[in-house]
């Protein structure tokens, strides 16, 4: 009976451990919001292609929790500023961290 009881008790936590690992943990997105997240991102991308103020290709647009992240190149202030501005302007952006280098 007492081995039963130990066995059942290691049993118990290795599937308490094996699904500690697909719980979100402090910090990590939930699926929903990774999906919200994903819209924006695209949302923004379309917009900055659409846009002729932007070099699409040499800007990367990344969100997370609706925090967008602009990285890469621009060729003036301007199109930083432009880059800034659509992301802004996208719904469901709670703010717009822009860490575009300007490379003439």
């Amino acid at each position: 009976m007492k081995l039963r009881t130990h066995l059942a008790a290691v049993v118990t936590t290795g599937a308490l451990l094996l699904t500690a690992g697909c719980a979100v943990t402090r910090g990590q997105e939930t699926a929903g919001e990774y999906a919200e997240d994903a819209k924006i991102t695209t949302v923004v991308k379309a917009r900055m292609v659409e846009d002729k103020a932007v070099d699409a290709a040499a800007i990367k647009v990344q969100t997370l929790k609706g925090t967008v992240q602009l990285s890469g190149f621009a060729k003036n202030a301007t199109e930083k500023a432009a880059a800034e501005r659509i992301a802004s302007g996208a719904a469901g952006v709670t703010s717009v961290r822009n860490d575009i280098i300007i490379r003439p």
